[in-house]
């Protein structure tokens, strides 16, 4: 009796982490925070960020979806509010990805992020 308690008790404890790794994501699919490392400095929108870790927030202004880099550490609190797109993709990500070009000067742009588990990408 006590061995299908402690079961009961262990199935309870799974089914509430899988339904809440669920609610992470949105009805957009995508999750509404990350973490992103960046190796070089990037421009995302008019803002170049210094290379770092950054917390990003998905958020909705009306009909536009933002983007806030935040950094995680660090004393330079530079930060970046930029618009995008989603677009859906055919399955799950099965990774991260950050896409990116480069202007005149060679500094990165960002241009697409990618999280795993999200079934759309932020296009910028």
């Amino acid at each position: 009796m006590r061995a299908i308690k402690t079961a009961a008790v262990i199935a309870m404890f799974v089914l509430s982490i899988s339904l809440l790794a669920a609610a992470e994501r949105n009805k957009f699919g995508v999750s509404d925070t990350q973490k992103v490392t960046f190796n070089e400095p990037i421009r995302v929108g008019d803002v170049v960020l210094p290379k770092g870790e950054y917390k990003i927030q998905h958020t909705m202004e009306g009909e536009n979806h933002i983007m806030v880099f935040t950094p995680v550490i660090g004393r330079e609190v530079v930060t970046a509010r930029v618009k995008c797109q989603l677009v859906p993709l055919q399955a799950k990500a099965p990774q991260s990805l950050v896409l990116y070009g480069h202007d005149q000067k060679d500094v990165h742009i960002l241009q697409e992020l990618v999280f795993r588990g999200d079934t759309a990408k932020h296009v910028f």
